[in-house]
């Protein structure tokens, strides 16, 4: 009988317990597993990326279409809006393992860790209309020692896709996975034989605010020297342009300088980064730029004749639309005189 339970427990421990460790010998330089998951047994990171705070649509349900014109997928439920840390990791299983028992793997991790799986494409009749889809699509811009279209170029049938959450204290976490399989070595993409899973994590936080407010006098010095003032100070939530809280003492700064110069005319330009296309952001740039003329108008008692609106959209960047940091450049309000 003691026999019996020592084998039990040892099937137990092979079952649970070695499908998944922590390290890889031939990770990508300066990557490492989440401390929250671990990794499938023989995996390796083959590209990794975290940024401290960035915008996530989490997918939730099945893929309906793709939009030519936004460049975005999109679902039969609207994608959940997080911001938060986001984690960005891909692990290669090169050999025998296929997508789906990599993907169950991390389906019964999840569920040990406290999540609970808000989409499963394994149980999503719909999903096989739209299996071209469910991998990321295109490129995704990341370090990575394969080609950037690994997941969007691998094999069709074999793509699995889940997305989960777990409640906490300090913040919910969010995983979004994707696993995906190659028959054969690519030369192209870099692939060997085997599986890869993009893992997502989203640890959902508040943006702690540490843009410098420009004070009145730096913008009329501004104004003065070059011509114009970019404010970075007022903020947005994505595709929208509805004004944040936060950007109350940027906007208070933009009233004092107008009742210093009472002569002074403005018009105030809005500007955007070039995702979602130009026509989605002509009118967003335009309409963020209405909201400050409306608050310095409404709250602050400035006269709607000595201000003018217009957006921009990605027309006149100040960076490099292609990276995160360039992007983030190029979403501004900037004050120009009439």
């Amino acid at each position: 009988m003691k026999a019996c339970k020592t084998i039990l427990l040892l099937l137990f421990f092979i079952v649970t317990v070695l499908p998944f460790r922590d390290a890889g010998a031939a990770d990508i330089a300066g990557s490492k597993d989440h401390p929250l998951l671990r990794r499938f047994a023989g995996s390796e990171i083959v590209g990794y990326q975290v940024k401290r705070f960035d915008a996530y649509e989490l997918q939730t349900s099945t893929f309906s279409r793709y939009n030519l014109e936004s460049k975005k997928q999109e679902y039969v439920k609207p994608p959940l809006k997080l911001e938060g840390r986001l984690t960005r990791i891909w692990y290669e299983v090169a050999g025998d393992t296929g997508s789906l028992e990599v993907f169950r793997n991390y389906v019964n991790e999840l569920a040990a860790k406290g999540f609970v799986i808000l989409y499963d494409s394994k149980k999503d009749p719909a999903a096989t209309r739209w299996s071209n889809y469910l991998a990321p699509f295109g490129s995704m811009d990341m370090q990575s020692s394969r080609s950037n279209y690994i997941f969007y170029a691998a094999e069709k049938a074999g793509i699995c896709v889940l997305s989960a959450k777990k409640s906490r204290p300090e913040g919910d976490v969010y995983v979004h996975l994707v696993a995906v399989e190659w028959g054969k070595n690519d030369g192209i993409y870099k692939a060997k034989r085997g599986a890869y899973v993009a893992l997502d994590i989203i640890e959902a936080q508040p943006l702690v605010q540490k843009m410098v407010t420009v004070s009145a006098d730096d913008m009329a010095q501004s104004l003065s020297a070059v011509g114009k003032v970019s404010l970075y100070g007022i903020y947005f939530d994505a595709n929208k342009w509805e004004i944040k809280p936060a950007s109350q003492p940027a906007i208070q700064e933009i009233a004092t300088l107008l009742k210093k110069q009472p002569a002074l005319k403005l018009h105030v330009v809005g500007h955007t980064d070039n995702i979602g296309g130009y026509d989605v952001n002509t009118v967003l740039s335009k309409r963020r730029a209405e909201a400050v003329v409306a608050t310095l108008v409404k709250d602050f008692g400035i006269s709607a004749l000595r201000l003018t609106a217009n957006g921009a959209a990605y027309l006149a960047p100040v960076a490099s639309n292609s990276t995160e940091a360039g992007r983030a450049k190029n979403r501004r309000v900037e004050l120009v005189p009439r």
